[in-house]
């Protein structure tokens, strides 16, 4: 544990980032009239939008910075207009322009998190609408092109999505979610970078009003060029049985969970909001968004480990435009960039990295980081055992990195042999010991 000990951490964004995104969309004071940005029948004017949209000398590519600054008081007008409607208003209005989305439903739950001003579930609409963007916008692209892109970038900055919604709309897009020049806020979010407080809630808002403008831009084309959008089958999880390493998780592990994640040097302050909703998304049922919250606060977690086992304290913020993130991907690898092995794998046991492995990574397992985050996961059908188990394995891995008087005081369970321990062998080796 003493590996995790330092200075109070309050945001794991770096400077610069941080600056772009807390800070630069709120230097302008001006005021912008609603009514330039949103008719009263809730059509989006792109115009408006888009002109804040700045571009270098050259013309040739964005100045993602002076197009932040610009577009705040755009974003503040428009969160202001959100929180002025009603859910039936909200309804009336937007719910026809999202069912391109082939996720209506999360126009309501997110209207709810910013009515609330609950920020770690603002932060979590963000993330699912993001991957729920990703993957509509991906079916627009099949209109045209053939093959999807993998990365939502490429995406985003391909010829095809300009083709339907107009290269000015696309470059909106990019600035909010797009590029790590930008605001980027689908990364800083799903791979754990950005603490609820780190995210403001005008940028929510403003991403469900150009979600609904895409809508809007999308049946004009269809329309015009007299074709339907038809939507890939999305993936519901099955045959996780060979996955199976813990017990369902009960109303005594939920409590263990949170007690321990309040003592855990693995949590990071600034996160532990999101590990309370991610257990009270559980208890009622609401397994994949437990499961998002999880994944996202377990790469915090195991970067934070990382960086504090090979030595490398700065790689906890975020990277620049020109520097990779610290992810999973590095995070669990046999070597580090420069060839050093990489001490995680040693500190963590074979047996928690194969469980990562498996879930994460394995071509033939469920992959559901990548899944999820790509919005190829039916949501609403998402398996309980999936979030039971990476719950449970979250739990082994807090006790890990708990003081042993805290674990006394808590009343962790021991073994006869020594060591705290969760059951969790499952018929996969020797079980994971804590």
């Amino acid at each position: 544990m003493e590996i995790l000990i330092g200075d109070p951490i309050t945001t794991c964004l770096s400077p610069v980032v941080h600056d772009m995104i807390c800070n630069l969309g709120f230097e302008l004071r001006e005021k912008c009239d609603i009514n330039s940005i949103v008719t009263q029948n809730g059509e989006v004017c792109w115009k408006t939008i888009t002109d804040c949209v700045s571009y270098t000398e050259s013309g040739q590519s964005l100045d993602y910075w002076e197009s932040i600054q610009q577009l705040g008081p755009v974003c503040e007008a428009v969160h202001l207009y959100i929180l002025s409607l009603t859910r039936e208003q909200l309804e009336i209005q937007y719910a026809p322009w999202f069912q391109w989305t082939s996720f209506p439903e999360l126009l309501p739950e997110i209207f709810a998190a910013l009515e609330s001003l609950h920020l770690p579930s603002i932060a979590l609409g963000m993330m699912k609408l993001a991957s729920c963007l990703e993957r509509a916008l991906g079916d627009v692209f099949l209109l045209i092109g053939k093959e999807c892109p993998f990365l939502l970038r490429d995406l985003l900055a391909s010829a095809e999505l300009a083709q339907v919604f107009g290269r000015p709309v696309m470059d909106v897009l990019k600035i909010f979610i797009g590029s790590p020049c930008g605001l980027n806020l689908r990364n800083v979010l799903w791979h754990g970078f950005a603490s609820p407080q780190d995210i403001p809630p005008k940028y929510c808002s403003s991403m469900l009003v150009l979600t609904a403008g895409l809508g809007q831009l999308l049946k004009s084309y269809l329309h015009q060029m007299k074709v339907t959008l038809a939507h890939r089958p999305l993936i519901t999880l099955t045959n996780l049985e060979d996955l199976i390493v813990f017990p369902a998780v009960t109303n005594e592990v939920l409590s263990l969970v949170e007690n321990v994640m309040k003592k855990s040097a693995m949590i990071l302050k600034i996160m532990l909001p999101y590990w309370e909703l991610a257990v009270v998304k559980f208890k009622v049922h609401r397994f994949a968004d437990c499961t998002i919250l999880l994944l996202s606060q377990l790469e915090t977690g195991l970067r934070r480990v990382f960086t504090a086992v090979n030595k490398c304290p700065d790689r906890l913020l975020t990277a620049e435009s020109a520097t990779p993130y610290t992810t999973f991907d590095e995070i669990l690898a046999k070597h580090l960039n420069d060839g050093s092995i990489n001490q995680v794998p040693l500190v963590l046991g074979e047996p928690a990295m194969e469980f990562l492995w498996d879930f994460l990574n394995h071509q033939e397992g469920p992959r559901i980081r990548d899944r999820l985050s790509h919005g190829e996961v039916n949501l609403c059908e998402f398996p309980e055992d999936a979030a039971s188990q990476l719950l449970a394995f979250s739990l082994v891995l807090l006790l890990r990195f708990t003081e042993e008087e805290v674990l006394s005081e808590l009343k962790v369970p021991q073994r006869e042999e020594g060591g705290h321990i969760i059951s969790c062998s499952g018929g996969r080796g020797p079980g994971f010991q804590v």
